[in-house]
């Protein structure tokens, strides 16, 4: 079965009982219209004033953080892969933000001529993409001339751990960008939930930090941003976190040791010459 099929069930099913679970506070976005997600508030100091801007959020999930970026005053654009996902977020932001159901790399078809001034992705957005500079040219291509793309992920070193043994920090999964996903059956999911996940099997790809960057250089971006982060907005490492005042979660012991997440902006090049800039050679790690 393809991939993005198979994720496609996973996050159906996750739709529902992410909206249940008090983590993503769906009920206080009901009863305070100026409430904003604790993601896009991590993200404000960095994101700066986007009112007015037309903004897609690519892979949007059920929205919160889509309508938090309506709320800041943004024309916003949530795109996603999951039927049920859109299902649930049309219902809670209605005619705040445009919904398209579209798995990113149609992302430019599916929208047409429609070009945006600012790229939005969240976390854990890029380990469901299985080629990362197709990705970067996405982004690219829907993006105007001089627009801004903003991403905060989690880290890749984070992605390559082995989450099943929190107690001690192994390196099970692959860093780089492999041809083949990882595939996984869990039947939990990450927010505070007793339901299980039936549609369980995943598949998933890291990408390094470089390959991200070199993705963007080569689609012809400029790096305006790269700050690698200690904290993470869920208990990652279950027995090793804290939460602080934010709702973040960072390592008790030596929280030093490890980056957990990373924000990343970086801006499209304009041309001088008024066309497309051709990309560079390809750059891989090994």
């Amino acid at each position: 079965m393809d991939s993005f099929d198979v994720n496609r069930r996973n996050w159906d099913e996750r739709a529902g009982i992410h909206v249940a679970s008090p983590d993503y506070a769906v009920e206080q976005f009901r009863r305070d219209p100026a409430y904003l997600s604790g993601v896009v508030r991590f993200d404000l100091p960095r994101l700066g004033d986007i009112a007015g801007l037309r903004v897609v959020h690519l892979q949007c999930h059920i929205g919160t953080d889509t309508l938090s970026l309506a709320r800041l005053g943004a024309q916003v654009t949530g795109l996603d892969f999951s039927p049920e996902s859109l299902k649930q977020a049309r219902a809670l932001a209605g005619d705040a933000v445009t919904f398209v159901e579209a798995d990113v790399y149609s992302a430019p078809d599916v929208l047409g001529r429609e070009r945006f001034d600012l790229v939005y992705t969240g976390i854990g957005a890029l380990c469901w993409l299985p080629d990362i500079r197709r990705w970067a040219q996405v982004v690219r291509d829907l993006l105007v001339p001089g627009g801004r793309l903003f991403i905060r992920e989690g880290h890749p070193v984070l992605w390559a751990l082995d989450l099943d043994d929190p107690r001690h920090l192994r390196i099970e999964y692959p860093y780089f960008e492999t041809a083949e996903p990882v595939v996984e059956s869990v039947e939990q999911t990450y927010v505070a939930t007793d339901r299980s996940v039936q549609n369980a099997t995943t598949h998933s790809w890291n990408h390094g930090l470089g390959e991200i960057v070199s993705a963007l250089l080569d689609a012809g971006f400029t790096l305006t941003r790269l700050e690698e982060h200690r904290t993470v907005p869920w208990n990652a490492l279950d027995g090793q976190m804290a939460a602080d005042e934010r709702g973040e979660y960072a390592l008790i012991d030596r929280p030093e040791r490890l980056p957990l997440t990373y924000t990343l902006e970086a801006v499209r090049t304009v041309d001088p010459c008024g066309g497309r800039q051709a990309p560079g050679p390809a750059s891989a790690g090994s």
